[in-house]
C-alpha cells in the first residue's frame, strides 16, 4: 500500500454496468481505482467522476485488452498511477455479436471473443501479477477475475462466449495456485442473469423465466450485486480462501427436486 495505507486496484471494462459498479464499490472499501475502458469509450470519464463525487481518487486508463502488445505498458501505467496495486479485477468482455446454431459458428467471431475474454485477461494477468511478486507486500493482494453462469451452464446458440468464460473458471484455479506463495489471492466472481446493457436484449425472456421461478430470489441481478463481492474479495475478508468461486446469481445453479 501507500503511505496512506490506502489500497490499489485496477478495474477493467469499468466504463459501464457491472465494470463501473466494481470500480464504485472497491472506491467505498477504500480504494484508490485505475479503471479502464476501451481508447474510443465515452463512459470512462463518467466512471471517474462518479468515484469523485462520493468522495474517492480514480484515473482513468484507456486501452483495449485484447491488444497484448500493450500490456507491458498499460501495467506499467496502472502500477504508477497510484505507486503499486493491491489488486486486479478482470471484467472487461463481450458478448457473441450474433446468437445463432452453434454449427454456424464463424472463426471471426470465436476469434474476438476468446481475445478479449480470456486471452487478453490471461496474459494481463501474468503482468501484474510479475509486479506483484516483485514488489513482496506484506499487503493482501488479490486477483479478481469475472466470469458468467455461462461457465457451468451451457447456452448454444453463444458456444463461443461459454468456452472463453469456462477457460476464466480454470484461469482463476491456475494463478490461485501459482500466487499463492506469494500472498496473492485469486478468485472467480460468477454473475448469473444482471441487468445490464449485454442482457438487455433477452430482457422479456428473462423477465418471464424469473417471474415463473428460474432462480430462487425472484429479481434480476443487478450490478451493484457484483460490485459488493469483488470489494469483498479485494479487500482480503477470505484471505484464508483462494481459487474460490462466489456465485452472484440468486441461487440459478442450484439443484432441487
Amino acid at each position: 500500500m501507500n503511505d496512506q495505507g490506502r489500497p490499489r486496484a485496477l478495474v477493467t471494462g469499468a466504463g459501464r454496468g457491472i465494470g463501473r459498479a466494481i470500480a464504485l464499490a472497491l472506491s467505498g472499501a477504500g480504494f484508490a481505482v485505475v479503471v479502464n475502458d476501451l481508447p474510443n469509450s465515452t463512459d470512462l470519464a463518467e466512471t471517474v467522476a462518479a468515484i469523485r463525487r462520493q468522495g474517492g481518487d480514480a484515473k482513468p486508463l484507456p486501452f483495449d485488452v485484447s491488444n497484448l502488445g500493450d500490456h507491458e505498458q498499460v501495467a506499467e501505467e496502472a502500477w504508477n498511477a497510484f505507486g503499486g496495486l493491491e489488486c486486479l479485477v478482470n471484467n472487461a468482455g463481450v458478448s457473441v455479436g450474433v446468437r445463432d446454431d452453434l454449427l454456424k459458428m464463424t472463426r471471426e467471431s470465436y476469434d474476438r471473443v476468446m481475445a478479449i475474454n480470456l486471452r487478453g485477461p490471461f496474459f494481463l494477468t501474468q503482468e501484474v501479477a510479475r509486479r506483484m511478486i516483485r514488489a513482496n507486500s506484506s499487503s493482501f493482494r488479490s486477483i479478481v477475475t469475472v466470469s458468467s453462469i455461462n461457465a457451468e451452464f451451457a447456452s448454444i446458440d453463444r458456444g463461443e462466449y461459454c468456452i472463453s468464460k469456462t477457460g476464466l473458471s480454470m484461469m482463476a484455479q491456475l494463478f490461485a495456485i501459482r500466487l499463492a506463495e506469494h500472498g496473492i489471492g485469486s478468485y472467480e466472481i460468477r454473475p448469473g442473469i444482471i441487468r445490464t446493457q449485454m442482457t438487455a436484449v433477452a430482457r422479456e425472456k428473462y423477465d418471464r423465466l424469473i417471474g415463473e421461478g428460474l432462480t430462487p430470489i425472484k429479481r434480476w441481478g443487478e450490478p451493484e450485486d457484483i460490485g459488493r463481492a469483488a470489494a469483498m474479495l479485494a479487500s482480503g475478508q477470505l484471505r484464508y480462501s483462494t481459487g474460490e468461486v462466489v456465485r452472484v446469481d440468486g441461487g440459478l445453479a442450484l439443484r432441487s427436486l
